[in-house]
């Protein structure tokens, strides 16, 4: 059994890595762009699509906001992008704007924008997955009843790959990502060059008519203005994962804060580039898209069995001639992935700042640990059973989660550039030199316009998503903020109670050792605790059994004497066939008695060789030393006796520390012979 699955382990993560070998998983520039930067570069397929089923709640009316509204989100890209940047170079640590937010506003607002960004990364792979899942069925629309099994497919495949690194994930996805960007630029080139010579394409949805849902057909003034914020606020999900090049500064190779903002700007360039031109097409070719599709007019059938295709696959097939055609269907394909590894960003993102606040004492120390392959494991893992649960709970419904997303992620942006204001205004304070200081004020001009615009944003946010969902990732993020103070609070508490003061009395010897063997039967498991526990020398050593039958006790006793074991042997009845209990109460009846003694308790335990012998032994001594832990001044001693298969079994699991098989402690007085 072990055998199998250690081979599965090696086959799904490989060969494990010694720790020397980290140098070798920094990552190139043409690695980390798709792994770093595949949320970003994967929102074009979606958040011209989010900003137009917001505005078609009012029929086809407000569809001439588009191009203002996506111009908006544009330039809150480049700020964000430019803001971000000064991040790099300033914080180049990897802690991105945790760090940058607790170093410059204190480590309450610092956690903030963690316990925010940890809801964005739950929500990104979500999303993403979802979303890719989407594209699929629109190329093949019989998967729509598989939607569920999927998208958990998908996040089990990640989290493999992750698993076996960051290198090993980045090559896997880094071809993906630049088929897709390919594919996408190819596709609007193609798109504006036939609008320019008089052929424009025209989308399969340009046909039908949308009927406003009710009260949203005649908006004025402040409704009016509420509509045209909540389709912004959907489309700013165009800026999901830009901060997560900083957080992952670290993976770079060097010099790394240069490779990193390079990186950065060329992500922002790509994705705006990107984004603009689907927002063009999807305006020339009149795409008309909404929420429900029985509020389109003109179908030829009846709208319970139409399946409506994205934004992006509507406008491949108006580009290249057709939902049969080839390019069509590599839009499609180079989409679904990218959209599902646009998820890779938060298996990057999420797993570094967990184990920064591991290690700043926030957040489970495990998380700081590396696997074998030199990933955070434990944080892939936990992203990956989080998301799962989500996408199971909310269907894998794009339209549904994407109400929880990007709240967090402006929260950060807000932050963080107020972080880095208050950053330059202190080192302009020591800054002499003329040239430097012309640049930290342009740099503060650049982080405190990006503060400005994604505070108003995060507003807007919050006007349009709260009621819709997104108070829900505001909870979210609020109890996990309670919960890392408690574990700091947790963590520090522990670190105040270990900490030595007077070494000398710490080290001061003990009155006493009281030691007790506990005994079933007489075997050779229970003679080797006798002679491990008077290898110690304790001052006072004694065997003790529970009885649960006096007749049984009284043949132990009898055996006892006759061997002449030399070691006296203490019978506690227990009418209620108790075992825990009158062995937990005996030694705290000891220690009440002499409160300097220690108490040694020894427990002889079976080691066995297969899962399923542990099937047939009973575990009450995890029980009995669970209960033993909580009393002060008792010390538990394993005992470990060997069977036969466990020596015979040859596999990693029974070498390893830690995964020891224990079966049947003797701690029950029984007839000679059992075992």
């Amino acid at each position: 059994m072990f055998n199998v699955t250690g081979i599965l382990k090696r086959l799904v993560i490989g060969r494990a890595m010694r720790s020397e070998e980290l140098h070798e998983t920094l990552l190139p520039k043409r690695l980390a762009l798709p792994i770093f930067a595949s949320d970003p570069l994967s929102s074009v397929a979606y958040a011209t699509q989010e900003i137009l089923l917001v505005l078609t709640v009012g029929g086809l009316a407000y569809l001439h906001f588009t191009p203002w509204i996506a111009a908006a989100v544009v330039v809150l890209l480049a700020v964000v992008v430019l803001s971000y940047r000064q991040v790099v170079q300033a914080y180049p640590s990897g802690g991105g704007s945790y760090e940058v937010v607790s170093t410059n506003l204190g480590p309450s607002s610092g956690l903030v924008v963690a316990a925010s960004l940890l809801v964005d990364y739950v929500m990104t792979v979500a999303v993403s997955v979802a979303s890719g899942v989407d594209n699929i069925i629109s190329a093949v629309p019989e998967l729509a009843d598989y939607r569920v099994p999927m998208a958990l497919g998908f996040v089990a495949l990640l989290t493999a790959m992750n698993l076996r690194g960051v290198r090993e994930s980045g090559r896997a996805f880094a071809t993906p990502t630049y088929l897709f960007i390919g594919g996408v630029l190819i596709m609007i080139a193609t798109g504006l060059f036939r609008y320019l010579v008089g052929d424009a394409p025209v989308a399969e949805s340009a046909k039908y008519g949308i009927a406003a849902e009710p009260h949203e057909a005649h908006l004025t003034g402040l409704a009016l203005v509420m509509l045209t914020l909540r389709a912004f606020s959907q489309g700013c999900t165009a800026l999901t994962g830009v901060e997560a090049i900083s957080n992952g500064v670290p993976a770079f190779r060097k010099p790394k804060p240069k490779n990193a903002a390079t990186t950065m700007a060329v992500m922002g360039a790509i994705s705006i580039t990107m984004f603009a031109g689907v927002t063009t097409l999807a305006i020339v070719s009149k795409v008309h898209i909404a929420e429900d599709a029985c509020r389109l007019t003109g179908l030829d059938g009846s709208c319970d069995t139409y399946t409506q295709r994205t934004v992006i696959a509507q406008i491949a097939a108006a580009v290249f001639g057709g939902e049969h055609s080839i390019g069509f269907y590599y839009i499609q394909a180079a989409t679904a992935l990218i959209l599902i590894l646009a998820a890779n960003t938060a298996f990057n993102g999420f797993p570094l700042l967990g184990s920064i606040l591991a290690r700043d004492r926030y957040l489970p120390r495990q998380l700081h640990n590396r696997g074998d392959r030199l990933a955070f494991s434990n944080g892939i893992l936990a992203l990956a059973i989080v998301a799962g649960l989500l996408l199971w709970g909310y269907q894998a419904n794009v339209t549904n989660l994407i109400h929880l997303y990007i709240l967090g992620v402006f929260t950060s942006f807000t932050l963080s550039q107020l972080g880095m204001v208050r950053h330059w205004n202190r080192e302009l304070r020591t800054e002499t030199d003329p040239q430097t200081r012309r640049h930290h004020k342009l740099t503060r001009i650049i982080n405190g316009t990006g503060a400005v615009v994604t505070g108003l944003v995060l507003l807007i946010v919050l006007a349009t998503k709260f009621t819709q969902g997104a108070w829900l990732a505001v909870l979210a993020a609020l109890v996990l903020w309670l919960m890392m103070r408690g574990i700091r609070r947790h963590y520090d508490a522990t670190a105040a109670e270990l900490a030595v003061t007077d070494p000398r009395s710490e080290l001061a010897l003990s009155s006493r050792v009281f030691a007790i063997v506990l005994v079933s039967t007489i075997h050779k498991p229970t003679l080797r605790a006798l002679s491990y526990a008077r290898a110690f020398r304790p001052t006072h050593l004694e065997a003790l059994t529970v009885s649960v039958d006096r007749e049984e006790a009284a043949a132990l006793r009898e055996r006892w004497e006759d061997y002449g074991i030399e070691v006296p042997l203490k019978i506690v009845d227990s009418p209620y066939r108790e075992v825990t209990r009158p062995v937990v109460e005996y030694v705290r009846s000891i220690r009440r008695e002499s409160p300097r003694d220690i108490v040694a308790v020894f427990i002889p335990e079976y080691v066995v060789g297969h899962w399923w012998e542990n099937l047939l032994h009973n575990q009450s001594a995890l029980w009995l030393k669970s209960r033993l832990l909580f009393t002060p001044g008792v010390m538990v001693t394993s005992v470990p006796w060997q069977l036969t298969s466990s020596a015979r079994a040859d596999h990693p699991a029974a070498r390893a520390p830690g995964s020891v098989r224990r079966g049947e402690p003797p701690t029950v007085a029984k007839q000679p012979g059992r075992g």
